[in-house]
């Protein structure tokens, strides 16, 4: 399957407020960010952000380096029209997040829209891998991704899902867990989906 194609055609055919993952507000990542106390300049990089607002709300709290990475080149172009001149204040990637790679290193990884779509241990592996090269010493990571009680597609496609325990275990060779919390989140058509959030610090080696 063509995944880019796929998340083109997503953006292509369904507006922003039309998409299951719409929050006109996202405060649960707004308040990890700000309990994990990141600096307003800070790199912070949003992995599969699209059009969301997240980037929105963080340039009116006044972070001063933000970048949005997204597959999808329409959603990149949106967020960009909706933003007016204030897009220019952010960085904006074109990439599949397995493809990513840059000089540049962010103090804030976070992700609600990417990791969950990784459904083979080959997949998360090299994703971890790339988060690790792209998060600076004494770094923070913020994931969403679906709980075991959370759908088991997304958007037409597969998705895996998470307890507290699998997704640590998961990540205990570069990241220390912090927090987790179970959240509901509910789609523009009034549907339930249980989150589950986690932040993490990077183990810097001895």
């Amino acid at each position: 399957m063509d995944v880019k194609a796929h998340w083109e055609n997503v953006y292509t055919t369904k507006k922003l407020s039309e998409v299951s993952w719409y929050q006109p507000a996202p405060q649960t990542s707004l308040g990890f960010i700000a309990e994990l106390g990141i600096h307003k300049n800070a790199a912070i990089i949003d992995v599969g952000g699209g059009d969301s607002l997240l980037a929105d709300h963080l340039l009116k709290l006044g972070y001063e380096d933000l970048t949005v990475l997204d597959i999808s080149n329409e959603a990149i172009t949106r967020a960009k029209k909706r933003l007016g001149k204030d897009a220019d204040k952010i960085t904006w990637v074109v990439s599949d997040i397995l493809e990513f790679s840059s000089d540049k290193k962010y103090d804030c990884w976070h992700d609600r829209a990417t990791f969950h779509f990784l459904t083979t241990s080959k997949q998360v592996k090299a994703y971890l891998e790339i988060a690790e090269k792209h998060i600076e010493e004494k770094g923070k990571m913020v994931i969403g991704t679906f709980s075991t009680t959370g759908p088991e597609k997304c958007s037409g496609l597969p998705v895996k899902q998470y307890s507290e325990q699998t997704l640590s275990s998961i990540l205990k060779k570069w990241f220390d867990k912090i927090k987790c919390i179970t959240t509901d989140h509910i789609t523009p058509t009034h549907k339930i989906q249980h989150f589950l959030f986690c932040s993490f610090k990077k183990i810097n080696p001895q």
